[in-house]
């Protein structure tokens, strides 16, 4: 059992909070009960994600996708008031981090990818230095980083292929595709991210650099993962993570 603002007050120095400017509010977004025993991850707070966390009794939520987004719509009606209504009827705190989980340099969605690719890290690019790359031991050619990425993250990432093997790589989660030009620049051999845009198609066969949309949510559920597994070890909390399906 752990103090709800001794939780997130040890996140907000693992994550270094206050490094980043972000496009929302990192850290504590709903307040529960000042006590946490149990806690849920996952990558959205989805309504589902919400309904499951009432259903395992939680006492907080951690997801990388929380709420109050730079330019949405501020008033509390409709879908934003019933899961805010689901989480403070039942004293559910919502913790989230966005960015400083994308750019962690252990538990974070980029170092996890790294893991995964096998891929030896050897510097960072992009907004805040989350983008990173580095080398893989052997060359590989494009079907195979495909298939390597289809197994890992268990989903088949889009392809946009170029005429070179691949040793040298850059990735960023989500819906980081604009950062392909950055990684060409760097004269990587391919670049991974979660989401593609109709531009980045033309953007990769013209630069020569091989592309993988990988998948939004594919790429992003191992770092919130990783922080429920920290906090459940550092405070003896009762921890699980719900993947709820997302082929986005």
């Amino acid at each position: 059992m752990v103090n709800l603002h001794d939780l997130v007050a040890f996140c907000d120095t693992l994550l270094e909070r206050d490094r980043f400017q972000d496009y929302c509010p990192n850290g504590l977004q709903v307040q529960g009960r000042d006590e946490v025993r149990r806690i849920v991850s996952g990558v959205s707070a989805s309504q589902a994600l919400i309904d499951a966390a009432i259903e395992r009794g939680a006492d907080a939520v951690v997801v990388h996708h929380g709420y109050f987004w730079r330019g949405e719509d501020p008033r509390v009606i409709g879908m934003k008031a019933r899961r805010l209504s689901a989480l403070l009827r039942h004293d559910i705190s919502l913790i989230a981090y966005h960015l400083p989980l994308d750019a962690h340099a252990e538990i974070g969605n980029n170092a996890r990818l790294a893991t995964d690719l096998g891929a030896t890290v050897a510097g960072r690019f992009g907004p805040a230095d989350i983008a990173m790359y580095g080398e893989l031991d052997a060359a590989v050619g494009g079907e195979k980083l495909a298939a390597c990425l289809t197994a890992r993250l268990g989903r088949v990432p889009l392809h946009v292929a170029a005429d070179r093997p691949i040793r040298r790589l850059g990735w960023c989660s989500g819906a980081a595709q604009d950062y392909l030009e950055q990684a060409a620049a760097l004269g990587l051999d391919a670049y991974i991210s979660g989401e593609i845009s109709e531009r980045t198609w033309h953007t990769a066969r013209e630069l020569g650099i091989h592309y993988f949309a990988a998948g939004h949510h594919a790429t992003e559920r191992y770092g919130v993962r990783a922080l429920g597994e920290r906090l459940a070890a550092q405070f003896a909390l009762v921890h699980e993570f719900v993947d709820e399906p997302n082929p986005a």
